[in-house]
């Protein structure tokens, strides 16, 4: 950005060159166009040259990219995108597309960044900045080897452009070449040691390959220096670097098995007001993590029964679910759980087979599951919270759910069987927020694969009809896709999530004992060899033809890499 600041400092210069009003631009002109004005006060006084109304065409354009300078820095990209637009209709620039697009990117609305960045390309001559930026957007949508192109041009461009190794590592870790990404890494690190984001990525790459004492140190130096120097790259959201180590750190602390340090870490990276998409997804995956490890810290008291692991492979009804067995670096484990004998609302006789089905086809290829078979909301949420614990410390973790599932307000919801829906009474919280999963799972360095043979019918349209009209449930069939996180963030990177149908369609139960998607999940799930979107490809393609046509299943995937559930 430094660059294009350049071109937009020469014209702000003859600006306030100009005789009228001089004595007042004196004054204003240098805080509203100075990018180390604090925002507040750039803004202010940027608002105050807009009301003179002496500016018009590419001089008004200077204030108003000036002034959503000011809102980027207060991470308010809403208005960011306002002034830019403004600016752009008075007068086109590169810097102006190049700080719209960031703010695209920032809300994690990547392809209309990337539009941004395009633009701006073909106003003027090749821009390192550019490039690194749309490369940012294209790893944002998934696409590792444009994001490599772009910042490889970078690069060319800027040989010592830090957040280009650092940011090329990145893309090179998600496609499984960690050398590669730590030699990128370690080179923004040598080019410039004050910054705490290289520290950070190195903490994730650590992480993966299980050595959580570098991951913890790198982490700990980030954060001092995140504290000490506050980035000032107006392209960098506010406080995000300072989240973006406390959450980091203390998955590392998790995985460690220091719970209070990651307790405190998960603390800390709440208590900060989060900017952007990224943040907040970090801070959706804090919340979930940090009730969880306060669980594990709670003493079990004296009169309490020892906790006893049950042999049993599964558990039905109120029973408590059985602790799953401790999580090693590089295991695999699951939790299957099919729910069918609803009390309340209309039972559905297969998710019990469903779910005994696949739970044994994932067992049969070395996974480690926790399955349960009709449980109420109190069994569902103990054993998927303890799930969500162990998978802390898994190289693969996979969620199946079969029964009831909604949507409300666009969030999905799994149903446990003694859901029990009355006028007056919260519908949300008798369910399980698939969202709360979702957020817990959100871990770069593992594989999270979440598939869902749920939304067979809207089961609550009786109660939700007596209930009044005021749940925003009635008109919503099926489940919605899940694009974000509870927080507004993305799909987490290195998840895949599957449903038994398209989003707001239905799903069906079946005529026989297992329903048509979990019938051909089961037998696929198990062929050596076959990547998981490929084997889910084949389960699409059998439902499609045994349902003739009525059922198409649905899957989006952020995974960095191919994944194989059964070795080649």
């Amino acid at each position: 950005m430094r660059r294009l600041l350049v071109a937009l400092c020469l014209l702000t210069a003859a600006l306030w060159a100009a005789p009228a009003f001089a004595q007042a631009r004196s004054q204003l002109g240098p805080l509203c166009t100075t990018d180390t004005t604090p925002p507040d006060q750039m803004i202010d006084a940027c608002n105050k040259i807009v009301a003179l109304k002496v500016f018009k065409g590419e001089q008004l354009a200077t204030i108003y990219f000036w002034r959503a300078v000011g809102w980027n820095k207060k991470g308010d990209y809403s208005k960011v995108i306002a002034d830019t637009t403004e600016a752009i209709r008075l007068q086109p620039s590169q810097a102006v597309y190049n700080l719209r697009g960031s703010a695209y990117y920032d809300k994690g609305d990547y392809d209309i960044a990337i539009a941004d960045f395009d633009d701006a390309l073909k106003l003027g001559p090749p821009d390192g900045t550019i490039f690194h930026n749309r490369g940012n957007a294209w790893r944002g949508k998934g696409d590792y080897a444009k994001a490599i192109a772009d910042y490889d041009a970078t690069i060319k461009l800027q040989p010592k452009s830090t957040f280009s190794f650092q940011n090329r590592g990145i893309a090179k870790e998600a496609l499984g070449d960690l050398d590669g990404a730590l030699a990128d890494i370690n080179q923004a690190i040598r080019l410039d040691p004050t910054l705490p984001q290289p520290l950070i990525n190195r903490t994730a790459i650590w992480r993966v390959r299980g050595d959580l004492d570098r991951a913890i140190a790198d982490a700990s130096e980030a954060i001092r220096l995140a504290k000490e120097k506050p980035p000032t790259n107006i392209m960098t959201p506010p406080n995000s670097v300072r989240i973006s180590g406390y959450v980091h750190r203390a998955l590392a602390y998790e995985a460690k098995g220091d719970y209070a340090h990651a307790r405190d870490d998960y603390k800390a990276t709440l208590a900060i007001v989060a900017p952007d998409a990224g943040s907040k997804a970090n801070q959706a995956t804090a919340k979930v993590r940090l009730s969880l490890v306060t669980d594990a810290l709670t003493p079990i008291p004296r009169d309490a029964p020892s906790p006893v692991t049950q042999p049993a492979p599964q558990q039905t009804g109120a029973a408590p679910a059985p602790s799953p067995a401790p999580a090693t670096p590089g295991k695999r484990l699951a939790l299957v759980i099919g729910n069918g004998a609803y009390a309340h609302v209309k039972a559905l006789p297969n998710p019990a087979n469903d779910a005994r089905a696949v739970a044994r086809s994932l067992r049969n290829i070395g996974f480690t599951v926790s399955e349960g078979i009709d449980l109420d909301r109190a069994a569902m949420q103990r054993v998927t919270r303890d799930f969500l614990r162990e998978a802390a410390r898994a190289q693969v973790a996979l969620v199946y759910y079969a029964g009831h599932g909604v949507q409300v307000d666009g969030r999905n919801y799994l149903i446990p069987v003694d859901v029990e829906l009355k006028p007056g009474a919260g519908m949300t919280e008798a369910m399980i927020d698939m969202d709360t999963i979702m957020a817990g799972l959100d871990d770069q360095v593992r594989t999270n694969i979440l598939i869902f043979d749920a939304c067979r019918n809207n089961p609550m349209a009786q109660q939700v009809a007596a209930a009044g009209t005021n749940r925003g449930i009635e008109g919503a069939s099926g489940l919605a896709a899940p694009t974000s996180l509870g927080a507004g963030a993305t799909l987490g990177a290195g998840t895949l999530i599957a449903f038994a149908t398209a989003p707001g369609q239905v799903a069906l139960d079946g005529e026989g004992a297992n329903s048509p998607f979990s019938a051909a999940l089961s037998r696929h799930l198990g062929t050596p060899g076959l990547e998981v979107q490929q084997m889910l490809t084949r389960v699409r393609a059998e439902v499609v033809s045994s349902t003739k046509n009525k059922q198409v299943p649905w899957s989006n995937s952020s995974l960095l890499g191919e994944v194989y559930l059964a070795e080649k």
